[in-house]
């Protein structure tokens, strides 16, 4: 399962469990899928060679002796919705108590702003490592991904305390309830068949997400080497349109993370990748909120 997060590598589900690759044979009423490293290709990444679907299971030959329909290869050790569930809700579980931490143990007034601010950043920056770190292994590793969380987590208190209590009060339970809504829709969208994941989608989210970010990138040196906002990319009209471009990408995200969760499920993925769904979706909803929590700030700024 790939992080969603487009500063992060997209590259689906660990190599080594056979999920990355799709099968390039021909299937049974249908061209030839040839498209490895597509992560929306057609094709059972897990079929067997064996012509006979059912070679892995012991109990096909007495079944097809008695006539009976043969049974489905046993389906332990993989990945069901609710390990996706419940891993979800641990990383988003950790996060959240250690913004809870960061809200009330590092206070944001003006005698302590910069101290609070500066660890904070700090624990940004360790949670941006150890994403990355996790985006480039081959297998989930659960302490690495409830690490990063909780690094997060302090980040996100200390944002949101700032924001609350110096520009806008209120305004992290408004991108809380923002972000849900967005969850909530496209959940919805997508089961509903309104939002279709396909090769076309996934690539134009892509182009979407490498340029958004490119922009920022260049707005932040812009500001690093030339003073105030860079090229005006995050403050007024300019960057509230930015900032419902950023919520807009995060709802695509989450779109190509609900098909790739529902894909793993379909097709038998070990279940040690529901930890890579969830820090997928954690990330996800992590760009959506900090999105929301920017507009709330430059609506309240400009007042």
């Amino acid at each position: 399962m790939r992080s969603r997060n487009p500063v992060f590598s997209r590259r689906g589900f660990s190599r080594d469990n056979g999920y990355a690759g799709f099968n390039t044979a021909p299937q049974a009423g249908g061209p030839a899928v040839g498209t490895q490293g597509n992560p929306y290709a057609q094709g059972d990444p897990y079929a067997q060679p064996s012509g006979n679907p059912y070679a892995q299971n012991p109990y096909a030959p007495q079944d097809l002796q008695h006539g009976a329909p043969p049974q489905a290869p046993a389906t332990t050790g993989r990945m069901t919705m609710d390990d996706v569930v419940v891993r979800t809700a641990s990383t988003l579980g950790v996060l959240v108590v250690t913004a809870a931490l960061a809200w009330a143990l590092l206070p944001v007034d003006d005698a302590h702003i910069t101290r609070s601010y500066g660890i904070g950043i700090g624990a940004a920056l360790i949670a941006m490592v150890l994403g990355f770190v996790q985006s480039f292994k081959r297998k989930a590793s659960p302490a690495l991904i409830l690490t990063y969380a909780a690094f997060e987590g302090v980040f996100l208190g200390v944002v949101s305390s700032v924001v609350d209590n110096r520009i806008a009060s209120g305004a992290a339970m408004q991108a809380v309830l923002g972000t849900m809504a967005v969850f909530a829709a496209v959940l919805i969208a997508y089961k509903a068949g309104w939002i279709r994941v396909n090769r076309r989608f996934y690539g134009f989210v892509m182009a979407a997400a490498l340029g958004f970010v490119l922009l920022m990138m260049v707005n932040l040196l812009f500001a690093a080497f030339g003073g105030g906002d860079g090229l005006g990319f995050r403050s007024g009209a300019l960057g509230i349109v930015f900032g419902i471009i950023g919520v807009i990408l995060g709802a695509c995200f989450l779109a190509l993370d609900f098909k790739q969760v529902e894909d793993g499920v379909a097709y038998g993925a070990p279940r040690e990748e529901a930890w890579l769904a969830a820090f997928g979706l954690t990330l996800t909803l992590v760009w959506i909120y900090m999105e929301f929590l920017r507009i709330i700030a430059i609506l309240n700024q400009n007042d």
